[in-house]
Formats: C-alpha cells, sequence, structure tokens
C-alpha cells in the first residue's frame, strides 16, 4: 500500500495588508486570525496549509488565488530535496555569458539569455568549541587536616564556546528546474578575477560579484530577501535545510509570478 505524501500550500505575502483579506485567509485554511495574520505579514512565501491528497491542495489554492494571491502548491519530498549544487571557485565574464569553474576544475557556462532568477542570501551556522580552563579552588578537607591553614587545589573546568558564523551566497537559476545551476559561496571563493577592482574583504568582494553577474544577466529576475532573518513552518533541522526550502519556494513564487504575467 503506498504511503501518501503531504502536499504543502505556500502562499507569497499580498501587496496590501488588509484585516478583510486576513479574515478570508484564515477561514480558506482554517486558521485563527492572528496565525493568518503571522504568514501574510512576512517578506517571503511561507507554508500555509498541509494536505494529504494534490486535489485538496490544488482547491485550497484555487479559492486563495480567487483573492489575488500568489500560491504555490508543492509535495514535500520535492520541498526538502537537497539541490544537486555546482559551487563555483571562479568565474571569467565573456559579453553574453559567464564561464564558471569549481574547485575540480570542472567548467560550466551560462548564457545571458538562459538566466532566469539570481537569489542573494545567507546562512548563520553556530559552531561550538570546547574549552578547558583551569581555576584554583578553596579544598576544604585539606584545610581542616592542617589545621586551619588555607590549602587550594588546580582544578580543570570545561565549557563551551558558541560562536556565530554567517557568510553569504548566491545561486543563478535557469527557467528548466528549481534546481540552481551555479552557486557562490562567499568565503570559498577565488575574486582574484577582480584585478585591480579587488578588496580586502571577501563580503565586499562578493557584493561587486554580484553586481558585476547582474550587469551580465540584467533580464533575470534578483531576489535578495534570503539575506534578512526567515524562517520556515515544517519541520527542519539543520540552517542548510531551511535555505534549501526556501529558496525552492522563491524560486517557486517567481515561476508562478512569470506565468501569471505570460498569460496575462
Amino acid at each position: 500500500m503506498a504511503v501518501s505524501e503531504i502536499i504543502h500550500v505556500a502562499i507569497a505575502p499580498p501587496a496590501k495588508f488588509e484585516e478583510s483579506l486576513i479574515k478570508q485567509v484564515a477561514a480558506i485554511v482554517d486558521k485563527d486570525p492572528y496565525g493568518a495574520r503571522l504568514i501574510l505579514a512576512g517578506k517571503i512565501p511561507k507554508i500555509i496549509a498541509h494536505y494529504d491528497t494534490v486535489q485538496m491542495a490544488e482547491l485550497t489554492a484555487q479559492r486563495l488565488r480567487a483573492l489575488g494571491l500568489v500560491v504555490i502548491v508543492c509535495k514535500d519530498s520535492e520541498l526538502r530535496k537537497f539541490s544537486q549544487r555546482y559551487v563555483a571557485h571562479t568565474l571569467k565574464f565573456e559579453e553574453q555569458a559567464v564561464i564558471f569553474q569549481d574547485k575540480s576544475g570542472q567548467a560550466r557556462r551560462m548564457e545571458s539569455r538562459d538566466a532566469f532568477l539570481i537569489i542573494k542570501g545567507r546562512i548563520q551556522t553556530y559552531t561550538e568549541t570546547e574549552v578547558t580552563s583551569t581555576k584554583m579552588k578553596f579544598n576544604l578537607p585539606a584545610t581542616v587536616l592542617t589545621g586551619g591553614i588555607p590549602i587550594w587545589r588546580r582544578v580543570e573546568e570545561k565549557t563551551t564556546d558558541r560562536s556565530l558564523q554567517t557568510k553569504c551566497f548566491v545561486r543563478l537559476y535557469d527557467r528548466a528546474s528549481p534546481e540552481p545551476n551555479v552557486e557562490i559561496l562567499q568565503p570559498d571563493f577565488d575574486y582574484s578575477f577582480l584585478g585591480a577592482e579587488m578588496a580586502p574583504s571577501s563580503l565586499a568582494n562578493f557584493g561587486t560579484t554580484v553586481a558585476k553577474i547582474r550587469d551580465i544577466f540584467p533580464q533575470a529576475v534578483f531576489d535578495d530577501r534570503l539575506t534578512e532573518p526567515f524562517g520556515v513552518d515544517i519541520p527542519s533541522t539543520t540552517p542548510q535545510e531551511s535555505i534549501e526550502i526556501n529558496c525552492k519556494l522563491l524560486y517557486l513564487y517567481h515561476q508562478a509570478v512569470s506565468n501569471l504575467g505570460s498569460s496575462a
């Protein structure tokens, strides 16, 4: 017997935040108005309902679209699937294309006419490091035995130092798939191609690189909403999983908007 798969319905924040719209959405997805308000108040598409069948999900999606909202329907397995990422290490600009190269030397060419979406974001991770320190601790039993002469002993204490690390990324997509064609990670990229424009900071060099990529791909949609704090409302265990889910939701959102525009 086949196991049914969860189908998610996601909704993009509306252009106008109206109380009547909140109440209508809440009634359709069977949520309280406060819960619906939290989802609609965000900046990125968020999952608002879950169903056991595509038919039930599409029925809700149609009712939400009738309110003028951009709605996404997707399977849980598709949303959680990790991208087969091609991580570039350096690049070379041509007049209407960019040639990327990874650390193994494998090259990938992306034509200007093929670029559909550029997502810029950041990922935050916590690194835990065990730190051992030595302290002097008063030894009461030994002090009693010496007739009251204070005795101290060395004690090793272990603590955990938790530090936050932030790195930026940019992903390039074509129209054929929600899987990114190319990804660039800010701290792991070779910026020597910038020449005289290269700065001491990798963050500054990353910004310059993204600007140049946008110049080569002017028709591609640029979305940098993932540079701000965000969250997903389905179980997620790692920051990387959250990035994957939100990147897919953004791609599907822009695909839906593009389809709406082409059908208008």
